[in-house]
């Protein structure tokens, strides 16, 4: 059977299981189309999108015609957003700057400039579309990448409605990128939701969560669904616990504004934390369908049960002045921006149960926050010690749990810890850990999550993306813990540079458990 180069690529868009048959070494490389990107000027495009479009262009993966249309308030030529462009791209980007590439991708950037609220910027970048399908070929397939506070989204949707840009003609396609916050709480994430999908379709949405990007997180599924030895102990027979981590040992930084009111809750935990629970505990997806792997996804947020004792069973910090890395640093109500009397939190842990079988008893603890003693992110599950141990206590005073870590950022790779005989003529066991590292395993280096899940959007390949029944899910499990919080848990101040305040400690200490150190 012979099939065109472009029925191949609509039918591999579409999920057909040509997608399966194909050469597993060939590329997937996106079709004839081209994404205009609102908030264009911000710092999430200037160091991550706009460097993420040209790796892609780079590495051969955006098709010759690929076009990008900024749109922003600043008077600009399409020769100054070219040239802004280029700046962003030499800075950050994480391939090596080739003049040919960029020039190619130079011909198709167009700016816009506009309001949100400015239907004749609208017309205009109605004619600048329709200029790309004609002079580029870009074949009417074009993505609006919504990189702006959620507030202006009702105007640009509307907007976008009003002038047709949100309506796909015969035989090509029109997509929204969100980033998050989807929405502060789950009233307004339905808000937001709904705002959206009567511009778009809802299979025409994608949410960004750049966490599902990363490589480490894909090889979770992998680790687990792709190799028989680990799946038969991953459940509560075998497994004592599990802690995810996301630490970070920056401050708020110029955050202000977004930050404030917010608090690393809804910020990490929402969204990023409560991804790799769902991926750490779901059960195995018949394929990895986009509908089938976010239905195991699914199962688990809605197994989750919060403990009875949120003054127990939770804790919220705010990091106060200290020394970290060598250097003194500001407390977060020293912080620019941030009003006196501040009751954001800069920490958050929690302790959360899955009714499932498979993880009947086994809790899982979330932490993540801003100034703790590094950066890192990483999934740690921790076995129950062995039900009979054939040695002297002495033999084994220094052998603690076994465990598997997944290494999410930034030494990317998994971790296994047991015991082990230490040489000599006696029998004393301790811990030693066996380390997969990608540097060390792979030539390849990892692409940034944002080329990955940005290629995924334009073939139109949507397992990486949450969808707004996740986002609710999620929202369910984390409103009654800020509600608690808001009404009788102001956050307890912690130093700089430590590993969060005393009440995480004594939250693991009831259970008779303690936070790893990574």
């Amino acid at each position: 059977m012979s099939v065109s180069p472009e029925r191949d690529t609509q039918l591999t868009e579409r999920g057909n299981p040509l997608r399966d048959a194909r050469d597993r070494r060939l590329p997937l490389i996106a079709g004839p189309s081209s994404m205009v990107m609102f908030g264009v000027t911000g710092d999430l495009a200037k160091k991550k999108l706009l460097p993420a479009i040209y790796d892609l262009a780079n590495r051969g993966l955006l098709p010759p015609s690929f076009g990008l249309v900024g749109f922003g308030r600043r008077d600009w030529s399409h020769d100054d957003f070219a040239q802004y462009v280029r700046e962003s791209v030499e800075a950050h980007a994480r391939t090596p700057f080739v003049e040919t590439t960029f020039e190619q991708l130079r011909g198709g950037l167009r700016f816009v400039t506009g309001e949100f609220d400015d239907p004749a910027a609208f017309e205009e970048l109605t004619e600048v579309v329709g200029e790309l399908d004609r002079t580029r070929g870009t074949g009417g397939n074009h993505a609006f990448y919504l990189s702006i506070p959620p507030s202006a989204f009702p105007q640009v949707c509307e907007q976008l409605a009003n002038s047709g840009l949100n309506t796909p003609q015969d035989g090509s396609w029109r997509r929204v990128v969100i980033e998050k916050p989807f929405g502060h709480d789950l009233a307004s994430a339905r808000e937001l939701n709904d705002v959206v999908e009567k511009v778009f379709r809802p299979e025409d949405v994608f949410r960004i969560d750049h966490y599902l990007g990363k490589e480490t997180v894909q090889n979770l599924l992998a680790f687990r669904f792709a190799n028989a030895m680990f799946e038969p102990i991953w459940n509560a027979h075998y497994v004592d616990h599990v802690q995810i981590t996301m630490a970070e040992d920056i401050g708020i930084g110029s955050r202000a504004g977004y930050y404030d009111g917010i608090g690393t809750a809804r910020d990490v935990i929402q969204n990023h934390l409560l991804q790799l629970l769902a991926l750490t505990a779901m059960e195995e997806p018949i394929s990895f369908d986009a509908a089938e792997l976010r239905a195991e996804k699914e199962k688990v947020l809605a197994a989750v049960e919060l403990p009875t004792d949120l003054a127990a069973h939770t804790a919220r910090g705010q990091y106060v002045g200290g020394w970290q890395g060598g250097e003194q640093v500001k407390g977060y109500l020293e912080e620019e921006g941030i009003p006196a009397g501040s009751t954001t939190e800069t920490f958050a842990a929690m302790r959360l149960d899955i009714a499932t079988r498979r993880w009947a008893g086994v809790p899982f603890y979330l932490r993540a926050g801003k100034r703790l003693g590094r950066r890192v992110t990483e999934i740690a599950v921790v076995f129950r010690r062995a039900p009979f141990l054939p040695f002297r206590s002495t033999d084994t005073a220094d052998l603690g749990q076994n465990a598997i870590v997944i290494r999410v950022q930034p030494d990317e790779g998994v971790t296994m810890r047991f015991g082990s005989k230490v040489p000599g003529t006696q029998m004393e066991v301790r811990d030693v850990t066996m380390d997969f590292a990608y540097g060390a395993s792979f030539t390849e280096e990892s692409p940034e999550a944002y080329e990955r899940l940005i290629l995924d959007m334009l073939l139109g390949d949507p397992p990486l993306f949450p969808r707004q029944r996740e986002v609710e899910l999620s929202w369910q499990i984390l409103d009654p813990i800020t509600a608690f919080w808001a009404e009788h848990m102001p956050p307890e101040p912690y130093r700089a540079g430590t590993w969060g305040p005393d009440s995480a400690h004594k939250m693991l200490a009831r259970d008779g458990r303690t936070w790893r150190r990574p």
